[in-house]
């Protein structure tokens, strides 16, 4: 595998990447190994399509897939089931409060056909330093004070990439999702990346594209003008029954 890749030099994280479209066929996406996590090598990977994944005792892999898996912000699919329920529901939404207790959560739950996970103490604290930065954030639903589900990502410019979510209740992960996509869209941003195929992000409203079509969008969309900073005042306090 590694004949065929190149290695990114831990002494030039603002290095460009290679382009996306060199990424191998099988594993699919598979683009780059080593480097590191630094935010500056974390942003142009992002910038440009890529992201990191790989498990403990790996080499730092880079992926950028062929298709890619999206949300359009007005496409987050919710069950006419789930909505009913969250007519009555008494839970809130808030950005940016508690974002490594999200990620320590999406580590620790337990994901079909995974042993393990992938978020590791390293990519915690890289991507604690992110949002330390402004360019990560997590949205949180709660229930009272408990935290009940979250996801989080990176934001460049107008495009948001997810990494993981979780649910502590039923329907957390969803809600939080929801949430996120809700207020995007009243900020005029597109698209959430979803990276990979699952099949709960398909009945969700999860699409396939493919690389070519999502590149054009996030070229586009990282250079918009948007603050960069927590997002906890801009995004306020969300209602999940006004999302039913």
């Amino acid at each position: 595998m590694s004949r065929h890749l190149p290695w990114l030099l831990d002494e030039r994280p603002d290095a460009p990447f290679p382009p996306a479209e060199t990424a191998l066929r099988d594993p699919d996406g598979l683009l780059a190994i080593g480097g590191d996590l630094s935010s500056v090598r974390l942003l142009n990977a992002y910038a440009g399509g890529v992201f990191p994944w790989f498990s403990a005792g790996q080499p730092l892999l880079w992926w950028s897939p062929d298709p890619r898996m999206v949300f359009r912000t007005d496409g987050v699919h919710l069950s006419a089931r789930f909505r009913r329920s969250l007519r009555s529901s008494t839970w809130t939404l808030r950005a940016d409060t508690c974002f490594e207790q999200v990620m320590q959560a999406c580590a620790a739950s337990p994901r079909p056909g995974q042993d393990g996970t992938w978020i590791t103490d390293t990519m915690v604290e890289a991507y604690v330093a992110l949002h330390a930065l402004g360019y990560a954030h997590s949205v949180e639903a709660f229930d009272g004070d408990r935290l009940v589900g979250g996801i989080y990502g990176v934001a460049i410019g107008r495009m948001f990439f997810g990494e993981s979510m979780f649910s502590a209740a039923s329907g957390g992960s969803k809600v939080a999702l929801a949430g996120l996509a809700h207020r995007l869209r009243d900020w005029g941003w597109p698209l959430i990346d979803a990276q990979v195929e699952n099949d709960h992000l398909l009945r969700m409203g999860a699409e396939h594209w493919a690389r070519e079509r999502f590149l054009g969008v996030v070229r586009e969309q990282v250079n918009a003008v948007e603050p960069v900073g927590a997002w906890t005042e801009r995004f306020g306090a969300l209602s999940a029954a006004s999302l039913a």
